[in-house]
């Protein structure tokens, strides 16, 4: 890990579901020579003790807030894909005051339809009831494009397998409650940078111009060839894309 004297600010990711903190192994490899990265594992996620679970979709936030606070850092980039986008939306509404850039990959601020949220909570039970395999096997490539290389959708399977199914459902009951961050978006003083993957069907490129028209200082980057996660998928293209804006805000 850099030394705390780095003169570029921290960058803090959070993953998505229902994956762990290696998903940004790529961007970890690429600014961990020059800058203070910071990737945990989420409540309840690879590493973090399992029956450890939240109960609020806040617990990630408060969680983050409280690792920072312990590893002293003060100011960062707060990155976040996924449902790790909406957390980081949660943290900048909670701790704003703190982020000096904001990425938002593959991810939407709306809080869950009536219809959403009876999802994800039918969700929630099939793991419960099943495990993670059978779900893990049928949305592989929606998560990465067909074309992606095995060795990701390789990778991006064993994060969803590993995953314990109680911590998984827990996060899904969490995350059909969230609030909506729409209008917490239009509010955001720090730039921003969008990203999506063009072929991403969770949440596709219409998603992400919404947000870039909501945000007074953002950024739209749009990678080609890539489905839910193009810093996996294309890990070239969204380092590019990251450290442009890294340059830019510090």
């Amino acid at each position: 890990m850099p030394p705390l004297t780095s003169p570029y600010l921290p960058l803090v990711l959070i993953h998505g579901h229902p994956f762990d903190h290696t998903m940004w192994t790529p961007q970890t490899e690429a600014f961990a020579p020059a800058r203070r990265v910071v990737a945990p594992d989420l409540r309840g996620y690879g590493s973090s003790p399992a029956p450890f679970t939240v109960t609020r979709f806040s617990d990630f936030t408060t969680d983050i807030e409280a690792l920072l606070d312990e590893l002293e850092v003060e100011t960062f980039v707060l990155a976040g894909l996924s449902m790790g986008g909406q957390i980081a939306m949660d943290c900048y509404a909670r701790f704003g005051d703190r982020v000096r850039g904001l990425v938002l990959a593959d991810t939407f601020p709306s809080a869950d339809t009536p219809e959403a949220a009876r999802t994800r909570e039918a969700t929630a039970d099939r793991l419960l009831r099943e495990g993670m395999r059978g779900y893990a096997d049928e949305v592989l490539e929606r998560m990465v494009a067909p074309s992606a290389d095995p060795q990701v959708k390789a990778h991006v399977h064993r994060m969803m397998t590993a995953t314990d199914p109680g911590s998984a459902a827990a996060a899904l009951r969490a995350r059909a409650q969230r609030p909506d961050y729409r209008d917490l978006l239009t509010r955001v003083t720090v730039p921003a940078l969008v990203v999506v993957g063009a072929d991403d069907t969770y949440t596709p490129v219409s998603d992400a111009e919404a947000m870039h028209a909501a945000l007074p200082d953002s950024t739209l980057r749009v990678i080609e060839g890539a489905a839910h996660l193009p810093n996996l998928e294309r890990p070239k293209e969204f380092n590019e894309m990251l450290g442009e804006f890294l340059a830019h805000v510090g």
